[in-house]
């Protein structure tokens, strides 16, 4: 008989044990189980004025919650006069290493003899990720997350999260090393997929069919191999929380790879219902848990395609977010809006839950 109890007690424990191994990030920070959490959130806040107008429009008359700013952008300045005005607006830091436009660029902050690694010819950042792979070191990047963070706070901008600008920071495990280390160190979130990542596993998945056929190597059933940094995603993840941040469960990042045929030709109407049904019908794909989608929402002027000829999808992606079915269908599905702010306050009242 004692040895049945003793085995009941330790099928119990298992149990136990398992159960919180299964508990969504959304779940240890107190939300319902089952509970489907989101943050919209706006990418390129500062980068030009029609950005600043796309984020502050996304989030005062649509159902954006977040957004994050560009520090070394020229427009940063008129960004913050909107923070002040509305200092409930859920900002943090996107965190930018690249520069990425022919026309219109931007150096580092730390300074060329500081990162001389980050700057090209033109005394700007490298225009793509693969540059700064193999041209910076961890150390300078390090120093620019430091100095953009250092910007923020001497304009009286205290932000709500970091996040990466084309991803950069995590093309290199150096780089991911010091973007988690400062957050970690200054107590502010970073963005960082550390759950079961159903949505961002599957996009890339469908992604890298996609190429395959645009190669002509694709043939069916053939095993497509997940991206190498998902392997280490839910390690890193516990480590994130267990050093007091907050971790998401998955991630959307999908619209700006959408390709919506002859969108210059199209009006905004069409535009907006062509957004809006490509969200709704991939936001209602995610799994329970804590998930942000970021999108570039955008007011695009005569001027703006002389920065990026991307203007027609940005504004797709503000149409999308001011559309009342979007809301709506938020709304009917039941799920929660919520924004980096609230995520760290969560955090911080959940202390020790594994």
């Amino acid at each position: 008989m004692r040895k049945l109890l003793l085995l009941t007690a330790a099928i119990s424990l298992g149990l136990s044990v398992a159960a919180q191994q299964t508990k969504t990030y959304a779940e240890r920070l107190g939300w319902p189980k089952g509970a489907r959490v989101i943050i919209l959130h706006v990418d390129d806040a500062g980068m030009s004025h029609d950005s600043n107008e796309g984020a502050e429009k996304a989030m005062s008359e649509g159902v954006a919650t977040s957004t994050s700013v560009m520090m070394p952008c020229a427009w940063v300045p008129e960004f913050k006069q909107f923070l002040d005005k509305h200092p409930d607006i859920d900002a943090g830091l996107h965190l930018t290493l690249t520069s990425e436009w022919d026309n219109y660029r931007w150096g580092p902050l730390a300074g060329k003899a500081a990162v001389p690694g980050l700057v090209d010819k033109q005394g700007c950042m490298w225009p793509s990720v693969g540059a700064v792979y193999f041209k910076a070191t961890g150390d300078e990047v390090e120093k620019e997350i430091r100095a953009q963070l250092d910007r923020a706070l001497s304009m009286g901008f205290t932000p709500t999260h970091m996040d990466s600008h084309m991803g950069t920071l995590f093309a290199k495990d150096a780089f991911m090393e010091r973007y988690i280390k400062v957050g970690i160190e200054k107590q502010i979130p970073v963005m960082f997929p550390g759950g079961d990542d159903l949505f961002f596993r599957a996009e890339a998945k469908t992604a890298a069919i996609n190429e395959l056929k645009k190669q002509g190597k694709y043939t069916d059933g053939m095993e497509i191999p997940e991206p190498a940094v998902l392997s280490k995603v839910k390690e890193i993840g516990a480590m994130i929380w267990k050093n007091g941040l907050p971790v998401l469960d998955d991630l959307h990042n999908s619209s700006y790879d959408w390709q919506m045929p002859d969108i210059d030709k199209k009006t905004d109407a069409e535009i907006q219902k062509w957004y809006t049904d490509h969200y709704i019908e991939s936001i209602g794909r995610l799994s329970p848990g804590l998930t942000m989608v970021i999108m570039h929402c955008t007011v695009p002027s005569a001027a703006f395609k002389y920065i990026s000829d991307t203007g027609q999808k940005r504004k797709g992606d503000l149409l999308a977010m001011t559309d009342p079915r979007l809301k709506a269908f938020l709304k009917q599905k039941g799920f929660i809006l919520t924004t980096w702010r609230e995520v760290m306050q969560r955090r911080v009242k959940a202390g020790n839950v594994e």
